[in-house]
């Protein structure tokens, strides 16, 4: 059953938290470790389902995953692969959409993978035709089975010119984890550069791969013939700490996120200034906090790195629930990321949504049937309801507007955000939150 949490709200946030390792990281750092037979460490990692989920996949699939919880420490040693049963692999892929990331590794180092029908957030439309047809290209083969698919490479894989129509992350991760050891010279048109991107370009170099990025968003990658481990300390959680900023802005509070990083975040800090946040950033962290007065309305548009993250976007818009006069939101990123203000109306917000493109970025949903623009007109006492979490982003942006709403709220489905905010129960206490989950 779903657990239940009651939020009295109307309290500010006030307290230290730390966030570490990232979500859109870790994970992709750990399914790197695949492609050697040597024992990698990966540092500043974050106790979150999706770092779960993934330690059982590689154990499925014959490694040896230790994790040091407390230390953020985990050791992974492939040795010899093998291919579990599907339906095993089928009964996790609800729970991540990364099994798809596994595909390259695994054929370098078995000659065949499977990928079962995956979950993950309903945000928009994340296909994984994509990935394979990227995989196809570089040699691989797959057929359709009950569960899933199962790929093969009968002729190894080779690199290969890959441009894609939009730079999408998950894909950029997709052609690096497979090119790395594909034979021959891959080079990628479009790519993604988000931090996070890089930081596993760094994970990748560090195991012997050869990696060259230009500022045009290609990656050059030259294939080797064999990895190594890594040693490896993943960056910050720029997503987890822009949440808890929010949510010092939106609760009138005063928050110091331990391990937030400027250089990571600075199109949030900017936004953030602009809406009537005040930050100080300092060596270890970033304290946020509401200087009092009245917050500001702004036009946000979500764009690719080094835009606005469009994780971002959703606890920025409870803030700017609280801001004085009309705010606009654009959202260039996924089509359907404006379901969650839903709930919020029902909380007393002025929030209107539309299918025109109500910003000046380019974008892919223009003239068609998507609600991805948003008019906020503030500010607005926001009223305690009771809330079902939609995904991971929406949730957290839902238990933000129920800290900042009058009376007692009651949030359903909590156990989504487990997938990538570590331990935000004991952070809310931290913080002072009145909170009671049952």
């Amino acid at each position: 059953m779903s657990s239940v949490l009651e939020v009295r709200g109307g309290k500010p946030l006030e307290g230290e938290i730390f966030v570490r390792g990232a979500k859109n990281l870790v994970p992709k750092a750990m399914v790197a470790a695949l492609l050697s037979e040597e024992t990698s460490v990966l540092r500043n990692v974050p106790q979150i389902r999706d770092v779960d989920v993934v330690s059982e996949l590689l154990k499925m699939h014959g490694v040896d995953v230790r994790h040091e919880g407390e230390a953020g420490e985990l050791t992974i040693t492939p040795g010899k692969l093998e291919l579990p049963d599907p339906v095993q692999v089928d009964m996790l892929a609800g729970s991540s959409r990364i099994p798809i990331l596994f595909c390259g590794p695994l054929l370098h180092r078995l000659g065949e993978a499977f990928v079962p029908d995956l979950g993950g957030c309903h945000i928009g439309d994340r296909p994984v035709d994509f990935h394979l047809r990227v995989l196809e290209d570089f040699g691989a083969v797959r057929t359709s089975t009950p569960y899933g698919m199962h790929i093969t490479a009968p002729k190894g894989l080779k690199g290969k010119p890959v441009r894609l129509p939009y730079p999408s992350v998950g894909a950029t991760e997709q052609t690096l984890l497979t090119a790395v050891m594909a034979k021959g010279i891959t080079e990628l048109s479009n790519a993604a550069m988000e931090p996070e991107i890089l930081d596993l370009i760094a994970v990748l170099q560090k195991m012997g791969a050869i990696i060259s990025v230009d500022m045009d968003r290609t990656i050059r990658i030259e294939g080797v013939d064999k990895m190594y481990s890594y040693k490896h300390t993943a960056m910050p959680d720029r997503i987890e700490a822009g949440s808890w900023a929010s949510a010092a802005l939106a609760t009138g509070g005063d928050v110091f996120v331990k391990g937030a990083q400027q250089k990571d975040m600075t199109t949030f800090l900017n936004y953030y200034r602009k809406i009537g946040g005040a930050f100080d950033v300092r060596d270890d962290g970033i304290r946020f906090w509401h200087p009092g007065g009245e917050l500001t309305a702004a036009v946000l548009e979500t764009d690719v790195h080094p835009g606005l993250m469009t994780d971002w976007q959703q606890p920025l818009v409870v803030a700017l629930t609280q801001a004085t006069g009309l705010s606009i939101i654009h959202e260039t990123v996924y089509e359907n990321r404006f379901g969650f203000t839903d709930a919020l109306r029902g909380m007393g917000a002025n929030i209107q949504v539309y299918r025109e493109c109500l910003g000046g970025l380019a974008c892919r949903f223009g003239w068609q049937n998507f609600y991805h623009s948003a008019v906020i007109q503030g500010p607005t006492k926001l009223q305690a309801a009771n809330i079902d979490v939609p995904d991971l982003r929406g949730g957290f942006s839902h238990l933000i507007a129920a800290l900042a709403a009058e009376g007692t709220s009651r949030v359903s489905g909590i156990e989504l955000i487990n997938r990538g905010y570590e331990h935000f129960m004991e952070k809310l206490g931290k913080l002072g939150a009145d909170v009671t989950l049952s």
